[in-house]
């Protein structure tokens, strides 16, 4: 193997999210385009996420497509002096690869490696100066004096949502997706219990389901369905559960079964559901992107508990010593202060597509919403509807592998 026959593509990632959803099948069709391992290697360095359950670089390294992974602790090393936890080389030709993070992060390697660089982008572009192609969602991302280094390739989270085979589930089926964190765990978990167990009493033909993230194990789960572990289920309707086996379930002390999913990505029982309840983060783009309806669940009972937002409050809210005080000053501010959209759909819309709900949720209140809908199907078929008019078309992986190909020359 030789220099003049191998080329670098590093890819710069971060959250669970992107490295699910868009790393997955980035990898597959830079691949496919660029060729075997002896021609061309794929390195992937995962940066800093306030969401990162540090189960991402597992993820990444069970790509057979990805020849190396360094976590995301060995980040700013890497960043600020070049230098790798595992002492990588780099050959002299290649391309950073931006798939989340902050973008600036792709300027400064792409400099200091003489690599290429290519930005993928849902709703804006950045550094257009010294980024050499974007590949971005939609056209509205493309900033008109720099449209010369941008291609639409449309939408990396429909492209993994499609990957999966449809399964055969026919029933009414309701997703239950509390999050992956413990921040979003502790009350997620408790409250989209007790909301399933009011609507299985009003519609007993509904199953619920509840994808397991893969960050998450089992025994995690549980204890947030125990109250020995978890107070905070007495504040959230006081259902608890206990996991059974054969089949796997989430079983409540009121009887209610709840499949447990662990297949991931699990976007073929996810696309075979009428409606999900759901908290904030990139599951409610893989939802979108499948046009899943859901309702946003962000219940701020313990104000201390809730740490999990994105940006700057994340960062603030998980401080040491001084976290638990700025998660309780942020979490009042957002019940106080206009509101804002959290869920991605709404975001991308600019709207409230799908309900989100903030604050002193109960149960009752949120099953009541619930039954209305299931009992009203055309306005699930009109969310849905909607979900499907606001994301970008299809093949986004195949066509960004086609980027970097052209940028390596």
């Amino acid at each position: 193997m030789t220099k003049a026959t191998h080329f670098d593509v590093l890819i710069l990632a971060n959250g669970p999210g992107e490295v699910t959803t868009w790393v997955r099948p980035v990898v597959r069709a830079l691949r496919s385009q660029l060729g075997s391992h002896d021609k061309t290697r794929i390195s992937i360095v995962l940066s800093p996420c306030p969401h990162a359950t540090g189960k991402e670089a597992e993820i990444c390294r069970s790509y057979e497509e990805v020849d190396r992974v360094q976590e995301a602790k060995d980040f700013w090393q890497f960043l600020l002096w070049g230098k790798t936890a595992e002492a990588w080389e780099f050959c002299d030709r290649g391309v950073v690869l931006f798939l989340g993070g902050d973008s600036f992060f792709s300027v400064v390697i792409g400099k200091r490696l003489g690599y290429k660089t290519v930005v993928y982008a849902e709703w804006e572009t950045r550094w257009h100066r010294w980024i050499d192609r974007f590949g971005v969602m939609q056209a509205q991302a493309i900033n008109p004096k720099f449209a010369h280094k941008s291609t639409v390739v449309g939408d990396l989270m429909l492209e993994a949502a499609q990957e999966q085979p449809a399964s055969d589930i026919k029933t009414e089926l309701i997703g239950i997706l509390p999050g992956s964190k413990a921040a979003k765990l502790g009350q997620g978990v408790p409250l989209m219990l007790a909301i399933a167990e009011l609507v299985a009493a009003a519609r007993p033909q509904t199953r619920f389901v509840i994808p397991v993230a893969p960050t998450v194990d089992l025994e995690t789960l549980a204890k947030f369905a125990n109250p020995k572990f978890n107070p905070v289920i007495e504040r959230l309707g006081g259902v608890s559960a206990i996991i059974v086996s054969n089949p796997l379930k989430l079983k409540t002390a009121g009887g209610l079964e709840v499949d447990l999913w662990l297949k991931s990505p699990a976007y073929d029982v996810l696309s075979q559901c009428r409606m999900c309840l759901t908290t904030v983060g990139a599951n409610t783009a893989e939802l979108g992107a499948l046009a899943v309806p859901m309702i946003i669940l962000l219940p701020t009972q313990q104000l201390d508990a809730m740490r999990s937002w994105d940006g700057i409050p994340g960062l603030l809210a998980n401080l040491p010593i001084v976290g638990t005080s700025m998660a309780k000053l942020i979490n009042w501010l957002i019940l106080h202060l206009p509101r804002r959209l959290y869920a991605w759909p709404n975001i991308w819309a600019k709207s409230e597509v799908v309900p989100e709900l903030v604050g002193n949720l109960q149960p009752t209140e949120v099953a009541a919403m619930v039954l209305e809908y299931l009992e009203h199907p055309e306005k699930l078929q009109k969310i849905s509807d909607i979900l499907r008019s606001i994301r970008g078309e299809s093949g986004a992986a195949r066509k960004l592998a086609v980027l970097v190909k052209a940028e390596l020359g």
